[in-house]
């Protein structure tokens, strides 16, 4: 069991979104990103086939945010609290003190700035709350945007990624920080 605890479960609010904890409700647009060929395109796991597997991804994810081994947003919209897509800090490490960060949206939200505004909220939250000495960014190179987005925020590309498929960014914590 981790020291981190996420309950009650620390939900974000920016300018134009909420992060707030995954729920069953939330089956049909998790079954959408996570069967979704266009957004699982730089990912390494297999496309998910049923609802079924839909929620036992949402049971698992709110198992490892109780544990404390994981912390998983639902991105919304603000004013229609419509699922974007997802964010989450996950490989915790106490010892290191550190997180890797992983993202998702939906490909009619994409574009839009909104996981910019997300992983502000996130970045914060892994310094500021969690006091993370850094966050990691594991992506394959092919992932142009990602890796835009990464940069964008200060992420800075490591030299030695631990397998060819994937490319490493690290973001450190310059202290307190606010967007």
């Amino acid at each position: 069991m981790s020291s981190y605890n996420f309950t009650p479960f620390p939900g974000l609010v920016t300018q134009n979104l909420l992060l707030r904890q995954l729920t069953e409700k939330d089956i049909d647009s998790i079954f959408a990103i996570r069967s979704d060929k266009k957004i699982a395109e730089y990912l390494d796991r297999p496309l998910c086939k049923s609802i079924e597997e839909a929620l036992a991804f949402i049971n698992k994810v709110n198992k490892g945010i109780s544990d404390g081994e994981t912390i998983y947003w639902a991105v919304c919209d603000n004013k229609s609290m419509e699922l974007a897509g997802t964010i989450c800090l996950w490989n915790i490490s106490e010892k290191e003190t550190a997180a890797d960060v992983g993202f998702e949206l939906l490909t009619e939200f994409q574009g839009r700035g909104i996981m910019q505004e997300a992983l502000d909220s996130v970045i914060k939250f892994g310094f500021n709350v969690m006091k993370l000495k850094y966050i990691l960014g594991e992506v394959d190179p092919r992932n142009i945007k990602s890796i835009r987005l990464m940069e964008k925020k200060g992420f800075v590309l490591l030299p030695d990624a631990p397998d060819a498929k994937t490319i490493i960014y690290r973001l450190s914590n310059p202290g307190n920080i606010n967007f």
